[in-house]
C-alpha cells in the first residue's frame, strides 16, 4: 500500500507530462508518489507517534521545564490612573 498524501499537491506525470491535482488523502502511484519531493505533503508513516506526543503537554518529573511559553500568560498591569488636575485661583487684582 502506497503511502497517503496530507496536502494537495500539483505534479507533472513523468511519462505524459500531464498536470495532475492530487487531494489530501490520495495514496499515487509509485511513479507519480517519485515526483512528489515536499516531505510536508505527505502524512506521517507511524500514527502512534502523534498519540504519544498528544498524549499530555505537561513536562514529565524529571524533565527540565521548556524555555519560553511555558506557563499561561501574565495578567496585564491596570495602568496608573493620571492624577488630577489642580484648580487655579483668581488673583484679586484680575477682579479690578
Amino acid at each position: 500500500m502506497g503511502r497517503r498524501l496530507a496536502a494537495a499537491v500539483h505534479v507533472q506525470h513523468p511519462t505524459s507530462r500531464e498536470w495532475i491535482v492530487l487531494e489530501p488523502g490520495d495514496e499515487p502511484d509509485d511513479e507519480l508518489a517519485a515526483e512528489i519531493t515536499n516531505p510536508d505533503a505527505w502524512e506521517d508513516d507511524d500514527p502512534s507517534a502523534d498519540l504519544e506526543e498528544s498524549e499530555t503537554d505537561e513536562p514529565k518529573k524529571d524533565e527540565p521545564q521548556p524555555f519560553g511559553f511555558a506557563g499561561p500568560p501574565p495578567e496585564p498591569e491596570a495602568e496608573p490612573a493620571p492624577p488630577a488636575p489642580r484648580r487655579r485661583r483668581k488673583t484679586a487684582e484680575a477682579d479690578a
